[in-house]
């Protein structure tokens, strides 16, 4: 099927919402993917679209017309800047200085950054973010900082043939978002599914999924940049 036609039928499959009857965003994940393949997502009906890479946000910025930008990458913290102002959403809040970072550019440029806190639910080696017991009080640090405005949780599950697993892992991270948005209403992002999972992550109570192949098809991956 071409992008467009990937598009309708994903916008049509998560047209009922998650498990909760909660509206779901789909946020098209756009790492390595031309502006023309974008802009032809975004006619079929992609509103919102994610960069893993800096260089890459920045390169394309002002070729995409009429989306919400997100940034849904590990970032260090030299490259802030760049977001500060342009990204509508970061999803990856990993560390506390990487939150230092963010709120202090935020307030020299007289913006406030909305955030997701990156939780590493599956304990991985591999992957960044806080561990799900760490979650709930870097959260409550991140949402007293000036410039930044705590908007929910992102979780990547681990790769894994035990939907019982996955099941649970969901469910306690649906379960740290439900904590933090009985007290804050600006808690309303659970950013969890991907192009293999995301049918799993919304019945356990996702309401934000980023997809990339299963819009775009596989990667082809260019030389690697400086980003």
């Amino acid at each position: 099927m071409s992008i467009a036609e990937n598009v309708r039928y994903y916008l049509d499959k998560i047209k009922a919402g998650n498990c909760f009857g909660e509206p779901v965003t789909l946020v098209a994940a756009t790492k390595t993917r031309t502006a023309q393949e974008i802009n032809e997502a975004i006619d079929a009906g992609i509103h919102d679209i994610g960069e893993n890479k800096v260089q890459e946000f920045r390169d394309k910025y002002d070729l995409v017309r009429g989306a919400n930008r997100h940034f849904i990458g590990h970032l260090q913290t030299n490259k802030v800047k760049y977001l500060i102002g342009k990204a509508c959403l970061i999803h990856s809040l990993d560390r506390d200085e990487l939150a230092g970072e963010l709120a202090v550019r935020s307030q020299r440029a007289g913006v406030v950054t909305n955030v997701l806190i990156e939780v590493n639910i599956g304990c991985e080696l591999s992957k960044s973010g806080y561990s799900l017991g760490e979650a709930y009080p870097a959260y409550e640090r991140v949402r007293a900082m000036q410039g930044l405005q705590v908007c929910g949780f992102m979780a990547m599950l681990p790769l894994s043939d035990d939907g019982v697993l996955l099941g649970r892992l969901a469910d306690e991270m649906r379960a740290l978002y439900d904590r933090a948005r009985a007290q804050d209403g600006n808690i309303r992002h659970l950013s969890m599914g991907m192009s293999g999972d995301w049918e799993l992550c919304l019945a356990h109570g996702a309401n934000m999924i980023r997809l990339g192949t299963a819009l775009f098809g596989s990667r082809t991956y260019p030389a690697a940049k400086n980003a």
